[in-house]
């Protein structure tokens, strides 16, 4: 259980960045495709984040595959949010090409969980 602790303390603190960036968003940047990208990569983060407690529920009621998910969303944080953050900040635009490859790993945190959620617990 002490990984799945590991993990919801990941998404804790992927829940305060995604505040943090959202309110950075919407206070401190004036460009509006900027200020588009943050608020998408905050809202996705911040989802996410919840996502991971998701699963770490579906793990504890037996839910196996569940412990796979919390690492898919929170690289797809990273990748998928963290793109989006790094343009907003002057990376150049070529760098969003490697965006869809986070929401890829969201569909795939999904897929999973929803696999999880239709385990039997063993007994």
């Amino acid at each position: 259980m002490s990984n799945l602790r590991a993990w919801m303390s990941a998404a804790a603190s992927c829940g305060f960045l995604a505040v943090a960036f959202g309110a950075f968003a919407a206070h401190g940047v004036t460009d509006p495709k900027a200020r588009e990208w943050m608020h998408t990569g905050a809202t996705y983060a911040f989802l996410h984040a919840l996502a991971v407690f998701a699963a770490v529920v579906v793990a504890g009621q037996g839910g196996r595959r569940a412990r796979l998910v919390p690492p898919l969303f929170l690289a797809g944080v990273a990748i998928f949010s963290g793109s989006l953050f790094a343009m907003a900040l002057g990376a150049p635009r070529w760098f969003g090409a490697i965006t869809p490859i986070g929401g890829l790993l969201f569909l795939a945190g999904w897929a999973m969980l929803a696999w999880a959620a239709l385990e039997k617990p063993q007994a």
